[in-house]
This record gives C-alpha cells, structure tokens and sequence, in this order.
C-alpha cells in the first residue's frame, strides 16, 4: 500500500477546501460585490484584501435528509379536546403591539445578509479575471516585493557553480598542518634517497641498514597519507547568498482623467480598474508610490482621490491642460533624477476644436521624455468600437497620439469597451519589465 505525504506549506487553515468551494459557488454573488468594493475603495487600497457582503440565499450547503412523502413511520402527536382530524382553525384576531421583526427587502424576499472576509490572494484572483491578465503577469503581480541576493558567507553544501576555491584549500592547508599529513616533498625526497642506496653497487652494513629504515619510514608516510586525505568533504565550502529586499527606488503615478459629463459610471468604472492596474504593477517594484490625480474639462486641477472619482463638475474639454498641469507637479515635486515617472489618462475621446495637435507637442517634447512609461486608454461603446474598428481612425485626438505612439516606445495606448481590454495596454510594459529580470 502507497502512503503519500504532503509536505507543501500548510496555510494553518482546516477550512480552506470548504473556502474554496464557496467562493466556486457563489463566484456570481461575489464578484457582484467585489465590482462595488472597486468602486467604492481607494486606489491604494485596493489589493488588500475586502470583507463582503453577499445575499445568503443560494448559498445553503446541500443536505440529505428524509423525505416526509415515502415511507413508513409511526408518530405520537399530543391530543386536545377542542379539535378532531378535519377541523379548520379560526384566524387569531390582530394583537395592539408593535411587531419586532426586521424590515422586510424592496422585493418581498426577506433575507439575511452573509458577511466573511476575502484574502489578499483571494481579492487580486477575482480582480484578474476579467482583465483576462496572462498566469506569468499574475503571478509576478501577487508578488508583495521583490528581492534580490547578497553574499552570506560560506556553506559546506551548494551548487558546485558556488564553488569557493581558495577558501576550500585554507580549510584543506588547515586541516592537513593539524593532523601532521606528510608533506608531498619530503615524501618525494625519501624516494630519491631510496633510489640512490638501490642504485649503489657495493653498499656497506650501515647502507642496508638505512635502507631498511627508509623503507619502513616511507610505507608509514603513505599509509599517513591515505589516512589524511589531501582534500577532504569537510574542506569544501560553497559561496552563499541570502535574499534581501530590494532597494527600490520611488516611484509616482500620474492619473489624468477627463471629467466633462460624456464620462458616465461605466466610463469611470473602466478607468478605475485602468488605474488600479498599473498601480499593482509599480507596487510590486517600487518601495514608495506617491499617487497624482488630475481632473480636467476645459481647465485641469490636481485633486484628491474621492473628488477624482466621484466629484461631478460639467464644461468644456481641453486635454492639453492636463498635461501641462502634469508638468507643473513634475517640476514643483518631483525632480526626474529622484523619481520614476509613470502616466496613466483616461479619456472618451472628445477634445477642443485644435487642441489635440497641442497634446501631442506636449507629449512628444515634454512629457515623454520625462516619464519611464504613458498608457493611454479611449474608453468606448461597443457602438463606437465598431465604428472605430480600424485603428488608424478615429477623433482628432486619437490621430494625434498616434503619430506619438509611432514614434515613441514608452507610449502605449488603446480602445477598450469591457476590462478584458485594459491589459494590452501594459503588455509591452510587462514584457519589458520582465526580460530585464
């Protein structure tokens, strides 16, 4: 019989298959909920786990019991003196008192909500599914820090690539001048001694004799020899190195959103996941990030996050005040020779009459060249997408990021009409990022 032991890391929790086979179940009620959490957090907070609350009709454990239509089964039931097996029971008359339940929901079902608490791991696993993001990309996005290698002295196992060569003769010199090993020289000098007495064609007693001597002497310095090896396992030492966090260097994300009143919830809800998705990607490699929003219409102001998101302000659209606002902060903040600089903007598109070629001077001269990466996304009804099929077409301000994008490497954008769309955006970013590891 085949005994197999599972020696994988155990997450301390008896529960966990239970757990697994919950949120498989009620992935529908789950998501709902997590899809307002989104939109209700921080942007920094978002990939920190969330405690939910999700209907608890429909997510009852199956269970067997007996049925009450099959069968035999004997019952005692108490008697009574007032009714007989056919009797209607009067309604009882309506009592003064106020009733104590709970109120009932809009849609006459009352029912008690389910409250638990969905891990890190959990959160980020829901998150990525409707990005459709690749394993590789979510695995390396899990990740809290990144790490890197520093010497840590020596160790007697390792990989023989690790091999500490000077450091394995010293242990081996060490050891052979404490255990008295012969010396190779003296050994070979014997030998040239022996040979010059074999050599001697009338030796005298005292010549035998010294012979003799040498012969006993040099079987007793190979035998110390053998004895005493001239490396031993307990010499060999292998180079070794331990993980340490990363230094990384900080990092500042610039969301710029148009906020004129074609934006609805749903535009906004894409460009949120939009955001959350390259601040994932600079968490996992930057030990600090500052956050910048930046609102605009037909003038740009730096915000913070709630009024980013949920501020509602009506006007024109000029893009190009964004950027310039942008480069404002760059140059009142944050100097490029301490900071990495990364831009994300979300748009629908629209833009002033002649200002779109105003942008694209803006990013080609000015903003580009200080920032390690710009995403753009134009965010569309299905409607639009298909009218907007081609890339090459499009509004004004589009064409003109276009002609950026050729050019530029670190310039990406892209049409999205559903999350799914959002990660090609990042995908040179990602490759990139990931063949310098």
């Amino acid at each position: 019989m085949h005994h197999f032991i599972d020696r994988r890391q155990n997450p301390g929790d008896r529960s966990l298959g239970n757990r697994q086979r919950f949120i498989r179940r009620a992935k529908a009620q789950i998501k709902d909920a997590l899809n307002n959490s989104i939109r209700d957090r921080k942007l920094g907070d978002v990939a920190n786990g969330e405690d939910l609350s999700i209907p608890a009709k429909g997510i009852a454990e199956p269970r067997l019991r007996s049925s009450g239509d099959q069968g035999r089964r004997g019952r005692v039931l108490p008697g009574n003196k007032e009714f007989v097996t056919g009797d209607q029971i009067k309604k009882p008359q309506q009592g003064g008192g106020e009733g104590g339940g709970k109120e009932g929901s809009e849609d006459g079902e009352g029912e008690d909500a389910f409250n638990f608490t969905l891990s890190r791991e959990e959160f980020l696993e829901l998150f990525f599914e409707d990005l459709e993001l690749p394993d590789l990309i979510k695995t390396d996005l899990r990740a809290t820090s990144s790490v890197t290698y520093q010497r840590a002295g020596f160790a007697r196992e390792g990989n023989p690539a690790n091999l500490d060569v000077m450091r394995t003769m010293r242990n081996s010199l060490g050891r052979r001048i404490a255990l008295n090993r012969p010396d190779l020289d003296a050994v070979a000098a014997m030998q040239d001694e022996i040979t010059a007495l074999e050599d001697m064609t009338e030796p005298t007693a005292k010549d035998r004799k010294r012979l003799d001597a040498l012969y006993e002497e040099l079987e007793n310095l190979e035998r110390r020899q053998k004895i005493v090896a001239y490396i031993d396992p307990v010499d060999v030492r292998y180079r070794q190195r331990k993980p340490v966090p990363k230094p990384n260097t900080q990092a500042v994300m610039f969301c710029l959103m148009d906020v004129s009143g074609s934006m609805g919830e749903r535009e906004k809800d894409l460009a949120k996941r939009f955001f959350v998705l390259l601040h994932l990607f600079l968490k996992r490699r930057y030990e600090r990030i500052d956050l910048v929003f930046i609102r605009h219409t037909h003038e740009a102001q730096e915000v913070d996050e709630e009024t980013f998101f949920y501020s509602r302000q009506s006007g024109g659209t000029v893009v190009s005040t964004a950027l310039s606002k942008m480069m404002e902060v760059v140059a009142d903040r944050y100097p490029t020779d301490a900071w990495n600089i990364y831009a994300a903007q979300a748009s629908d598109g629209e833009n002033f009459s002649g200002d779109s070629k105003t942008c694209s001077q803006l990013l080609a001269e000015e903003v580009i060249p200080v920032c390690q990466y710009y995403a753009y996304v134009e965010i569309l009804d299905e409607r639009e997408f298909e009218l907007f099929g081609n890339p090459e077409a499009g509004a004004a301000l589009w064409r003109s990021y276009r002609e950026v994008a050729e050019s530029r490497e670190n310039f990406a954008m892209k049409r999205v009409t559903k999350p799914a769309d959002i990660y090609p955006v990042f995908r040179e970013l990602f490759l990139k990022q990931g063949e310098k590891a």
